[in-house]
């Protein structure tokens, strides 16, 4: 069924309903406390004469409206990552949802990518490097690097060769081509499992797959003050922050319960796990 045939529900409806925070989808929701973003679904039918800078506007707009986004570097750098560059060709970008996009992998909801950002904002400023585990078609690598500038390094790994140089060229066209062309922002194919030893340690890492436990390598590889963002979990889930004391030891809590793909081989992704 099309989600543009839904009704969208009243505002005090949206304020107090949880979201199904079903980013890379396996199995079914896993009901967290981020609200729900009214009738994200209808942008399309509602702006569609508007461009698609002013939908991505939108569509954050939406997302600070509804208590998911606090942070105004947040908003900015949200504002301008176009999401419609980093989707498949005929899917609805500006919804509030995960979108496949081959080789059984998905794209991040907007909401989660919001939340990982804000998580991860104080280990993302200028001259900092960052670690972008499984990082698909590329958005929010192409984010981390527009947040550290410069002066600071942005690494993707992605263990799909054709996402990896699918995400160059979605990078290319978007608003982090600079970075990428000098240098600062660089897409790899690799295990991210084992994270990406040349540039580390990294002030921030975030992986899009979900671990059964968190991967020594990666721990390693994060810098003392450093943290990293990442779902643990096999039927439950739940997204661990991790931070790194200055002392070396590790601090971890649990953010919220989510559901995404498993973090496995590049083998057992393409056979469904």
């Amino acid at each position: 069924m099309s989600s543009d045939n839904l009704a969208c529900p009243s505002t005090s409806d949206l304020r107090t309903q949880p979201v199904a925070a079903l980013d890379k989808e396996g199995i079914g929701p896993a009901m967290t406390s981020i609200p729900m973003i009214a009738c994200s679904t209808s942008l399309s039918e509602h702006h569609s004469g508007g461009s698609g800078t002013n939908k991505n506007k939108q569509m954050v707009e939406q997302l600070q409206r509804y208590g998911v986004i606090s942070s105004k570097k947040v908003v900015e750098v949200m504002e301008t990552i176009d999401r419609a560059l980093f989707v498949p060709d005929g899917t609805p970008a500006y919804v509030d949802s995960p979108m496949a996009i081959g080789y059984n992998a998905t794209i991040s909801a907007p909401h989660m990518h919001a939340t990982c950002l804000q998580l991860l904002e104080e280990n993302l400023q200028p001259g900092m490097h960052a670690l972008d585990v499984g990082s698909g078609t590329g958005y929010l690598t192409a984010c981390f690097a527009t947040m550290v500038g410069p002066q600071g390094r942005a690494i993707g790994v992605e263990h799909i060769p054709e996402l990896v140089a699918s995400s160059i060229k979605n990078i290319e066209k978007s608003a982090a081509a600079s970075p990428l062309k000098g240098g600062s922002l660089s897409v790899h194919a690799g295990d991210g499992r084992e994270g990406w030893p040349e540039h580390a340690p990294y002030d921030a890492i975030h992986v899009g797959a979900a671990a059964p436990e968190i991967p020594q390598p990666l721990i390693d590889q994060l810098k003392p003050g450093g943290r990293m963002v990442i779902p643990v979990g096999k039927i439950f889930q739940d997204l661990q922050v991790v931070d790194k004391n200055l002392d070396g030891s590790v601090s971890i809590r649990s953010e919220t319960a989510v559901r995404y793909v498993p973090l496995t081989s590049r083998d057992a992704q393409l056979k469904g796990y």
